[in-house]
């Protein structure tokens, strides 16, 4: 079946689907079947923006990401300047492969996208009409490279973002580069980034972090990232992700993980 969107207004009991992307005339070409994907095409990335709750984002892989001010009613693709390199068109209308995206919590202006072609920011500060991506993941080591599924927001800075390179050859092996995992962490952007290994394994890692699984934690004094990879480990960075620490082995293949703050 194609992706569709659905709404509950009951906390989840029950579910009507948003007509208008679901009937829209163009949603046989934006869902399009992609049997190649290992998973299937998913919709995932659903963003509502804090300040308009009729302002909305979502993102498809394999479709691309759209957006809709009207609370659901119309949407618009957003891929301006978003390679593809697996279709007959360099830079389509839509039909890219993003892999998550964000609304960053410390600017609602400023959006990242890991996709299957990059990593790239939408920065709308100042400019809100401004549709244009900007491939920042070529600032990453060339032997290294920007393919990726996640991506974690620093709570209060909003140029600040972690992401988790795998393995982008062409043989698409789902491993850390090298087999030596690592995050990388910008803090103006994606214009430099700084790898973040302290406590990873050095050598004969071979696994990665899926879309789901790459989640913040902890706040301005300590913030971080928490992640579960596809050989069944859980891991912490602390001091800003200076430093790992493995809180959990030994467990099935890893497909989310969220951080939740209590009080008391």
């Amino acid at each position: 079946m194609p992706q569709g969107l659905f709404r509950s207004e009951d906390h989840g009991d029950t579910w009507t689907g948003v007509n208008g992307f679901n009937h829209n005339p163009k949603v046989a070409e934006w869902t399009f079947k992609a049997t190649e994907v290992p998973d299937g095409p998913f919709l995932h990335s659903i963003l509502v923006d804090p300040r308009d709750a009729d302002h909305l984002f979502l993102s498809m892989s394999v479709g691309g990401t759209f957006e809709s001010t009207d609370k659901g009613a119309t949407w618009t693709p957003r891929n301006e300047n978003v390679f593809v390199a697996f279709g007959p068109e360099s830079y389509p209308e839509f039909g890219q492969d993003p892999h998550q995206m964000i609304q960053h919590p410390a600017d609602p202006d400023v959006y990242y996208q890991q996709n299957h072609c990059g990593f790239y920011v939408l920065d709308r500060r100042g400019r809100p009409d401004n549709n244009r991506w900007e491939r920042v993941g070529d600032n990453l080591p060339e032997e290294i490279g920007d393919i990726g599924f996640g991506v974690a927001p620093h709570p209060t800075q909003a140029d600040t973002v972690w992401n988790f390179p795998m393995d982008g050859t062409d043989v698409w092996p789902r491993t850390s580069p090298g087999a030596r995992p690592a995050c990388y962490r910008t803090d103006d952007a994606g214009r430099t980034w700084r790898r973040q290994d302290n406590g990873l394994p050095a050598e004969h890692a071979y696994w990665t972090v899926r879309r789901q699984c790459f989640s913040p934690c902890g706040d301005e004094r300590e913030a971080g990232v928490v992640f579960g990879t596809t050989n069944g480990q859980v891991w912490r960075g602390l001091d800003g992700g200076e430093r790992f620490v493995k809180l959990a082995d030994h467990l099935p293949l890893i497909q989310s993980v969220r951080v939740a703050h209590l009080d008391g």
